[in-house]
């Protein structure tokens, strides 16, 4: 079935590729873009249409399939615009604004005159109010072509965008004539029940400006959708609805939500935010695996890095989350770490926001952590899974976690290793923070400001380095309290780790029954377990502590209740291995785990390897053979065996691409010496190559140059805008095996050659890392407390942390 819905696709994809570059079928703009801007004044890869359409989708649209039964008349003779549009709203539905404006576009493209589709980009950009303004200009100048009822949607969403002159209305009042609007369509045309899906997600979406007065009445809203379409994807409004309040509620489209849209990812992830907050952990890891392969398959297929998809980060740490409650450490660990494998790309994917990397590295120190497994956490961080990074925090972060890890291992000297690091840091920060305080309050004295202003001056420049030097202190507390703790005195160690903060409840309660307050430490742990109710970890701990303090009664009934969900965990994790000689004396065996029982409220799941893949893996892409200024011919297949850097490249007038080559050129040899190959494929003919070479100001370019003049390849490599039928600038990893390991495509071509090299050997090469020891701080020169690690010899060095120890 799956092959028969694929070779649908695939289908459909040439039949939309073949009218959409006929020479008799326009695209949207076209004509305008021709007179508003000529063709030699447009930078290379830059839209006809202006900015707005730089960072949208530009490559054609195919019906995907799955992406939920909706029906949505619009005014159009061809066939397959409207089913674009279909495809358009259900995406919508799903919050899948990328792939629905990508499909409306389509929709455009087939039909100019569709003035739904240019609705349907706006809402799209639903949360870019400036870009979505831009379509709805083309809808509202076509509406006349349209249906009334399409008009209404039209006018609807303008009540929305709409700015009267020169003063804004407020967003509450924006919102509520768009509610009103939408209240209209659906007395207007009570059969269409699209309007009833997109005024119960309207209500949702406003409420933080025009509160919900009764969410039962939306809900009803909802219902009267599903009477005539039960398996409508506004199962996810549903779920949205209730997530917050009153979870139970949503459990009936918690079970149908991603069948609604198998083809959506982030309606296989909702689910998982009522099961999450009903407790029901595994139930909810179900459908965040479920998730993660349905983006996983769509990745592969369209070549899309996995952090440019705003549900994958974030569905993947939940369900790291999940795991850890569920007591699966093993398959946590996993996880974390193939976030941390993932393409890293300074747009999409680095340890300062949240995408896979930060996300990653926060769970994996928490596994490791939580689940006592500290032997990995040391040997994680000399890995390219937990190295030094060049951000204050996550160093101060690192250096916390692997001290506490060799504390905890009795490794007080190399636990001390980390101290001296930390202690270094902070006697910098205390230096920048009075030198930036002084400068300020000079410079206030100066200006002849009084004593109040001269005053705030001086604390607003030492700010900054409040917050860093508070979470210095505070780990330095901790390593205060495992010093104590080591030394016998566990009653000033407690001191010391409650002054810590951000300390573990589980492990507080511990040391205030080893201080003697056993009756406050196992009343602190009853109260952790209850509000973390169902969590594996705590409750072992429970077991424990009752076994310890002779109330094995209590320790039997808490171990009960551990094994309802006890089916996968993780028994030789040090959490649960201390449980072993108990579950003896109780009767439960070496593996007292039970199964866990299937409710029936879950729906009728597919088996998850239909879905797609368990983790993300490289694509393959196509081969080339095409020839240099020279008539020499180069082959992508001459590559194999080792990895090379692909670089398309607009042509020897196009003023950035050559920007690109002179930053890559000179780092030739350091791709070399790597064992990296480096190549440009030009828009250029044969003839035209020569002039690169010509403009390169070291003299002949030092990597080949190929000619792809009639852009198949760049087609093939999706580095081409189809909709206007131009190339885009693209800069492509390909490893020995001929998989595409990172890439970039874009309006404007890739300038950083080093991050490119230093990716390359993250992926490609991981043990290249080399960490080295943090030079003494000296508090006379300042600059020398710089943060001194060179992570791969042959690249400047950066600003990141020793491993110590």
């Amino acid at each position: 079935m799956r092959n028969v819905v694929l070779l649908k696709s695939v289908a459909s994809l040439l039949t939309g590729w073949l009218m959409l570059t006929s020479p008799s079928s326009p695209t949207f703009g076209q004509e305008a873009a021709s007179a508003a801007t000529p063709a030699n004044e447009l930078a290379a890869g830059h839209s006809y249409h202006g900015e707005a359409f730089n960072e949208g989708p530009r490559q054609a649209a195919y019906l995907m399939g799955g992406t939920g039964n909706v029906s949505f008349p619009v005014t159009t003779k061809v066939p397959d615009a409207q089913k674009f549009v279909d495809q358009g709203i259900g995406q919508l539905h799903g919050f899948w604004y990328f792939e629905a404006e990508r499909s409306f576009r389509q929709a455009a493209a087939l039909d100019p005159d569709c003035a739904i589709a240019y609705w349907g980009m706006a809402l799209a950009n639903i949360n870019n109010e400036t870009r979505g303004r831009k379509f709805l200009t083309e809808a509202i100048s076509r509406k006349d072509k349209a249906s009334p009822r399409e008009r209404l949607y039209i006018e609807a969403l303008d009540t929305r965008y709409k700015r009267d002159g020169k003063d804004e209305r407020s967003k509450k009042d924006r919102l509520t004539a768009y509610l009103k609007a939408m209240d209209n369509i659906v007395l207007q045309h009570p059969d269409d029940i699209e309007a009833k899906a997109f005024l119960a997600c309207g209500l949702w979406e406003s409420r933080s400006e025009v509160p919900i007065a009764s969410q039962v009445a939306v809900n009803a809203l909802l219902k009267e959708v599903f009477a005539v379409n039960p398996m409508h994807p506004c199962h996810h409004y549903v779920i949205h609805l209730w997530d917050y309040d009153h979870a139970e509620q949503a459990l009936a489209s918690a079970a149908r939500g991603g069948q609604a849209g198998p083809g959506i990812a982030h309606l296989w992830h909702m689910p998982g935010h009522i099961f999450s907050k009903l407790k029901r952990y595994n139930d909810a890891i179900w459908q965040q695996e479920a998730s993660a392969r349905v983006d996983h398959a769509y990745m592969i297929r369209d070549r899309i890095l996995p952090d440019e998809i705003h549900n994958y980060a974030h569905n993947n740490e939940w369900m790291v989350r999940n795991l850890l409650n569920a007591g699966r450490v093993t398959e946590a660990a996993a996880l974390s770490r193939n976030l941390l494998e993932l393409p890293h790309h300074p747009k999409h994917n680095k340890y300062s926001s949240q995408d896979s990397a930060q996300y990653g590295r926060t769970r994996l120190f928490q596994t490791y952590s939580d689940y006592e497994l500290w032997e990995l956490l040391i040997a994680d961080s000399q890995t390219q899974y937990l190295p030094p990074t060049d951000l204050d925090a996550e160093q101060v972060k690192r250096l916390r976690h692997l001290g506490r890890a060799y504390y905890r291992l009795g490794r007080r000297d190399d636990a001390r290793a980390q101290r001296t690091i930390l202690e270094q840091r902070l006697g910098r920060f205390r230096d920048e923070q009075e030198v930036a305080g002084a400068k300020a309050e000079a410079r206030a004295r100066t200006e002849k400001k009084d004593d109040k202003q001269v005053e705030e001056a001086t604390k607003s420049a030492r700010r900054p380095w409040d917050e860093k030097i508070r979470i210095i202190e505070r780990s330095l507390d901790e390593f205060q309290g495992h010093e104590l703790l080591a030394e016998g005195q566990a009653k000033e160690a407690l001191a010391a780790f409650k002054k810590a903060a951000g300390m573990d409840d589980v492990f507080l309660a511990e040391i205030q029954e080893l201080a003697g307050e056993k009756d406050e430490a196992l009343k602190k742990l009853r109260n952790h377990v209850n509000s973390h109710e169902r969590e594996a970890r705590p409750l072992a701990a429970l077991v424990q502590m009752l076994w310890r303090q002779g109330q094995r009664e209590d320790a039997k009934k808490e171990f009960e209740t551990l094994r309802k969900d006890s089916g996968r965990i993780d028994l030789a994790a040090p959490v649960f291995a201390r449980l072993a000689p108990i579950a003896g004396e109780l009767g439960f065996g070496t593996d007292w785990r039970m199964a866990g029982e299937l409710l029936a409220d879950i729906g009728e799941r597919p088996a998850l390897d239909s879905l797609g893949p368990a983790h993300w893996s490289p694509p393959s892409v196509p081969d080339w053979q095409l020839v240099d200024g020279d008539g020499k011919v180069h082959a992508l297949a001459s590559y194999r065996g080792k990895p090379v850097v692909v670089i398309f490249y607009l042509g020897f007038g196009c003023l950035h691409c050559a920007e690109q080559l002179q930053k890559f050129g000179p780092k030739t040899k350091d791709f070399t010496d790597a064992g990296i190959s480096l190549v440009a494929i030009s828009s250029d003919s044969p003839a035209n190559l020569k002039k690169s070479h010509e403009r390169y100001s070291g003299g002949k370019f030092p990597f080949e140059i190929v000619s792809d003049a009639g852009l198949q390849i760049f087609k093939a490599y999706r580095a081409f805008d189809d909709f206007e039928r131009k190339p885009l600038h693209g800069t492509f990893l390909i490893d020995a095996d001929g998989r595409l390991r990172w890439w970039d495509i874009g309006h404007e071509p890739f300038m950083d050659p080093d991050f490119v090299l230093n990716e390359a050997r993250r992926q490609l090469q991981p043990g290249t890392l080399v960490i080295a020891p943090e030079p003494a701080y000296d508090p006379h020169h300042p600059a020398s407390a710089l943060d001194f690690i060179n992570p791969r010899p042959t690249t400047p060095a950066s600003k990141t942390e020793a491993a110590g120890g």
